[in-house]
Parts: C-alpha cells; sequence; structure tokens
C-alpha cells in the first residue's frame, strides 16, 4: 500500500505506466470483430507513460469533476447509513501481477471496500429501480479484491438532489473468484503487450529505460 493522496503529483506519477482498476475493462473490452478501440487507446497511454516516466495529460469532463466534487459527501453519507468507518487511501499495487493497481475510494473493517459513483439523475433513478451495476464497475471492484485481497466492495451510488432516503443506494459486489482468475489472465496478456510496444519502440530508437 503506497501512502499518497489521491491527486496529488506524487499519485499521478506513482500511476504512470501502471493499469488502474478504472481502465480494466476498457483494455478488456470486446466488440464481434475483436478487442475495441478502448484497447489500443490505453495500451497507448501506458507505453508513452512507461517511455517517458511521466504521467500523460488526462481529460477531466464535468461529470467527472462532478463526481470529485461530491465523493467527500457521498463518503461520509455511505459512512453514516452503514455504520462503518472509511480509511482513506492512496493506491496498491497487486501483489504478483506488476505494472498494475487499484485507488479505491476507502477500506471498510478488515474485508471490505467502498467505491462512490456520482452519476446523473437518469441513471439514479435506473439504480433506486433496481437496475444492475455496470459491467465495467463489477470489474473495477474485482480489480480492486484483485489487488488489496478483501472480500467484497459496497458500490455506492449518491444523488445529493434526490430525496433523502434516495440520495444513497448500495449494492455489495462479493468477490467472485471465477471471474478473478480471468480478469488476472487477461490483464497479464495485455500488460504483455504494453511491454512489447515499449521493447520494440526503446530498441528501434536506441532509447534508454525512462529514469
Amino acid at each position: 500500500m503506497l501512502e499518497l493522496v489521491q491527486g496529488s503529483p506524487e499519485w499521478l506519477a506513482a500511476r504512470a505506466g501502471s493499469l488502474g482498476a478504472s481502465q480494466v475493462a476498457d483494455a478488456l473490452a470486446k466488440t464481434q470483430k475483436g478487442w475495441g478501440a478502448s484497447r489500443a487507446n490505453i495500451r497507448a497511454q501506458l507505453a508513452v507513460e512507461r517511455l517517458t516516466g511521466k504521467p500523460t495529460e488526462s481529460f477531466c469532463s464535468s461529470a467527472m469533476q462532478r463526481g470529485k466534487d461530491l465523493e467527500p459527501q457521498a463518503r461520509a453519507a455511505y459512512s453514516f447509513e452503514t455504520g462503518l468507518e472509511v480509511v482513506e487511501i492512496g493506491m496498491v499495487k497487486h501483489p504478483t501481477i506488476a505494472s498494475t493497481h487499484c485507488s479505491p475510494d476507502g477500506l471498510c473493517g478488515e474485508d471490505g471496500m467502498v467505491e462512490i459513483k456520482c452519476c446523473g439523475a437518469a441513471r439514479h433513478i435506473e439504480i433506486l429501480k433496481g437496475d444492475d451495476p455496470e459491467d465495467r464497475y463489477v470489474k473495477q471492484c474485482h480489480w480492486q479484491m484483485a489487488c488489496t485481497g478483501r472480500q467484497w466492495v459496497d458500490l455506492a451510488y449518491f444523488h445529493p438532489d434526490f430525496p433523502a432516503p434516495m440520495q444513497l443506494h448500495v449494492t455489495r459486489i462479493e468477490r467472485d473468484a471465477t471471474l478473478l482468475a480471468l480478469l488476472e489472465s487477461n490483464v497479464t496478456d495485455f500488460l504483455a503487450e504494453v511491454e512489447r510496444d515499449v521493447t520494440e519502440l526503446r530498441n528501434r530508437y536506441e532509447l534508454r529505460e525512462a529514469a
């Protein structure tokens, strides 16, 4: 576990060239014709970061910024509703697979975590009415469990504009060993592709490894 403040320059630097839990679904996305375009984009991003040793600039949409702004309020609401203390952390690297990590929104007790999502009103209503969590978030939560060894993640959807009983909806994602094994195998293959790209480019342009 790295004791870093999420969003700080040190945290950004530590993530450079490493696949994060929030990127796993895009890195493994498939279409009917094969791998999705998002895989190539993340593969290129990680390769550039490894070649330079620096994090690439990332776009922050208004929705993403809104989520960041609401996160402390959502975390407090989750802690109040569940009675669980939430411990904020910086980053946890995967114990056996190099160059991949997670940065969960908080640890809960000995076995759990919380992952906060502040979606728009339309999606929040769908969740309140019983819609299943997005597959990409299920994969994100499982990668957090893969990195930390924890057993569950509470996926906490929060929207402050709803009446108080509807502002927070929590879905617990339990550890699925079969899914975890599949993700770890696929991520290992993906990271090997990134490393081949980096090695080929360094050799072709006689570039030394970034410090």
